[in-house]
């Protein structure tokens, strides 16, 4: 009786503010009312403002995994590690998942703000909560204060590395844990410095059991750690003590979570049965590798790789709808055969699957993102590709921008040529990119040209070709009348009108109809390749087409 009186004097000691209980925070979140099989998932970073593409996967996933069952997906911020935490932090975040469509159903909505009742969304605006749960466990005589200063710590590691025992506050090497209540209360009391850790219950020689959504089931010694619970400086929680309660209080069902967490399984089971509460379900994902250019196998790194950040593919243009069609592709290993069987479904129709996730880690391939990319942008309606390019550019190229809103119904024609056919063209990578293909077509931007005629170079012949051509046959009223009169002119100027003669016997003409072409191509154009010549021609009309003309002869 008399150590219930102690370890209560103690608790009050290390925790006077706390007047709750942990019954008192069952009641304020309840279970949540939803269908069976819902899940309940999260993203919990760090407000670190940087969205990194393995968390972007990680979010996807999660809220995928909520989404196909009717459940919740919430955002909760972890900033019990203050030194990470960043100015506008939240909102960085929040941003980087708005542009990918990965909208939380609670959580913050900005800087100071949330939605749903199962918050604060914000670690640090939750330790009240954290203290009542810990002032459980010391009244139980299941956490204790641990005085032990740094240099003791790092001496009984060196002793451990020397010995090769196990690192960690464990057993023996747990000195304060022989402290008695009064020795604890006394130091408390004169002043000391004190972390809470967990009085581990557990044993090193049994094994426990991680049933993993993704790996199946992995085999592990229990926890015997005396764990940190909560800190000494600002007394916010560790992540474990704090996975644990929020967790719990947030009535989470399935945590999604890098492999580098798998290690740490034994310290949250450990915890999650010491309060006797239901178990999540944990999926840990494989990192996110990359093949650099040395052909070395690595971590996509924030830090060496543009792609990693995926503030990138705003900027750039990428469609958001491509990048999730690339997530899914390396989330769910059967996503690509369902698509090529279902290409005018919807992703929101294709069913994610953990057991589907490959546990050896996931291979990023930024040009096959681009691929699809390509495909995606080719299957657009031109209306969608200006509208959207115009929402690009408003942000991102202000005179573009400009331009395009002045010439609508021009500039929608441009980006149709080639478009609605069996096989559209795939030349736009991303909404950045689609400048660099069109810019010929705008006169803001013909000027200070380069032509490179490539075969036919003379300067009079050049000249001999364009002036004849405008003179004689210069007709845009049919396409095969426009292709014909060219032809025409290959015959008159001694050029092979049939590519099969030419390749028959080229030593009988100057060149053929492909060469005589290009000229006409580069001068109006200054590029050898583009899209369908007669259509852009069609496009810039006879006006314009002689002004380039003569620009071009006189360049």
């Amino acid at each position: 009786m008399e150590n219930e009186k102690e370890l209560r004097e103690l608790a009050d000691l290390m925790f006077p503010n706390v007047n709750k209980t942990i019954e008192d925070y069952e009641k304020m979140y309840p279970e949540r009312n939803l269908e069976d099989g819902a899940r309940v998932t999260r993203f919990a970073p760090s407000p670190t403002g940087f969205v990194h593409m393995g968390s972007l996967l990680s979010a996807f996933e999660s809220c995928k995994a909520a989404r196909d069952t009717n459940g919740i997906f919430y955002l909760r911020i972890e900033d019990t590690d203050q030194k990470r935490s960043v100015e506008n932090g939240i909102v960085g975040i929040l941003n980087d998942l708005k542009n990918f469509d990965i909208i939380p159903d609670e959580g913050m909505i900005n800087e100071y703000e949330s939605i749903g009742s199962y918050g604060p969304y914000i670690q640090s605006e939750r330790k009240e909560i954290y203290h009542t749960f810990c002032k459980y466990l010391v009244l139980k005589g299941l956490a204790y204060p641990c005085f032990c200063k740094e240099e003791e710590l790092n001496e009984t590691r060196e002793i451990q590395e020397i010995n090769k025992e196990r690192i960690g506050y464990y057993g023996s090497f747990a000195k304060c844990r022989s402290l008695t209540t009064k020795e604890a209360i006394q130091k408390i009391k004169d002043g000391e410095e004190y972390v809470v850790r967990l009085k581990s219950p557990g044993n090193f020689n049994n094994k426990i059991v991680l049933h993993d959504e993704v790996r199946g089931d992995i085999e592990f010694p229990e926890n015997d750690l005396d764990i940190v619970l909560i800190k000494s400086t600002d007394k916010l929680p560790t992540y474990h003590f704090a996975h644990l309660v929020d967790d719990h209080l947030m009535r989470t069902t399935h945590i999604t979570r890098g492999e580098e967490w798998i290690a740490s399984f034994p310290i949250h089971d450990q915890l999650f049965s010491i309060f006797n509460f239901k178990k999540p379900k944990y999926a840990h994902l494989g990192l996110v590798m990359k093949i650099d250019e040395n052909g070395v196998r690595r971590k996509l790194s924030k830090r060496k790789d543009k792609e990693a950040s995926v503030e990138y593919y705003h900027k750039e243009g990428i469609p958001k709808e491509a990048v999730k069609l690339y997530l899914m592709t390396i989330a769910n290993s059967n996503f690509e055969e369902w698509l090529d069987n279902n290409p005018d479904k919807d992703i929101s129709e294709f069913k994610f699957d953990f057991k589907k996730i490959s546990a050896s880690g996931t291979l990023f391939d930024v040009n096959k993102l681009f691929n699809i990319s390509k495909n995606y942008l080719s299957r657009l309606k031109a209306t969608e590709i200006y509208d959207n390019l115009l929402t690009y550019t408003k942000e991102f190229d202000q005179e573009f921008y400009d331009i395009l809103k002045n010439n609508k119904e021009y500039a929608t024609l441009i980006f149709n040529i080639e478009r609605e056919s069996v096989k559209p063209r795939k030349d736009y990578i991303s909404y950045s990119d689609i400048k660099n293909h069109v810019w010929y077509m705008f006169d803001e931007y013909f000027t200070n040209l380069t032509y490179d005629f490539v075969k036919i170079t003379n300067k009079e012949e050049i000249k001999t070709i364009i002036e004849t051509y405008v003179d004689k046959y210069l007709d845009l009223s049919d396409k095969d009348i426009w292709f014909n009169k060219i032809k025409e002119m290959c015959d008159t100027l001694g050029y092979a009108s049939n590519m099969k003669d030419y390749k028959k016997n080229p030593e009988a003409y100057k060149g053929s109809v492909a060469d005589v072409s290009t000229v006409l191509r580069v001068a109006l154009t200054t590029k050898t390749n583009t899209p369908d010549l007669y259509e852009i021609m069609k496009l810039l009309g006879d006006s314009k087409i002689k002004e380039r003309f003569i620009k071009c002869i006189n360049a």
